[in-house]
């Protein structure tokens, strides 16, 4: 059915959204809820009920490291569950190892700058400055409750590299240090592929003038 696009489109809110049952139907690594409901129409009248699976998430963060007196990018690689079946790359390159800025998740009571900086001496033994935040947004919300804050931070570049991670929570993170061409040409050719990193250096590509102007 097509709908005539209407500029004075209706503003919902929480009323707007009836729950009829939620259930916790997993809850281990990742949290999964069963959901019937049913929400206000544009027409004005309530949607059938029907059934949803939610994956339950804390808010996450990422930090573009970017060192403004070289024009050189820290990003890094660790194993990733999702892509690991995905052999579609480059070569014989297996797709489970992206390229990745540093990220965490945010835990109770934390700031998201707080979560910033500690995520980056985690991943990435280098501490940023001058935090500027990039933007927030849902990561898949037609399935996850997921939001991502993003970040940009300064640092020196110089000395960075080495494998970093906390072996409590499994993790093996590879530190790589690429120029600012370099990451711009990695997102054409689709080497960098997720979308935290090509949000934060598309945010870059956007600002980057601004940033060697008010830190150089």
């Amino acid at each position: 059915m097509t709908h005539k696009a209407n500029q004075d489109s209706k503003l919902f809110d929480a009323k707007d959204v009836e729950i009829i049952s939620r259930s916790l139907e997993h809850d281990g690594f990742l949290r999964i809820e069963h959901l019937q409901l049913r929400h206000r129409l544009f027409s004005g009248a309530w949607s059938d009920v029907f059934m949803r699976e939610l994956q339950l998430k804390d808010p996450a963060v990422g930090v573009l490291l970017f060192d403004p007196d070289r024009d050189m990018l820290l990003l890094v690689r660790q194993f990733r569950v999702g892509m690991f079946n995905d052999t579609s790359g480059h070569g014989d390159e297996v797709l489970g190892w992206p390229l990745e800025i540093v990220a965490g998740m945010v835990a109770r009571g934390e700031q998201f700058e707080e979560v910033a900086l500690r995520e980056s001496k985690e991943e990435s033994n280098c501490v940023p400055t001058d935090l500027i935040k990039i933007c927030e947004y849902y990561n898949s919300p037609g399935g996850s409750n997921e939001k991502i804050i993003l970040f940009c931070g300064r640092i020196d570049s110089r000395n960075a590299g080495g494998v970093y991670g906390l072996i409590e929570e499994h993790e093996d993170i590879e530190v790589q240090v690429l120029s600012y061409a370099d990451a711009m040409r990695f997102i054409d050719s689709g080497e960098i592929n997720n979308a935290m990193t090509i949000i934060a250096l598309q945010w870059l590509q956007l600002h980057r003038q601004e940033l060697l102007d008010s830190w150089n």
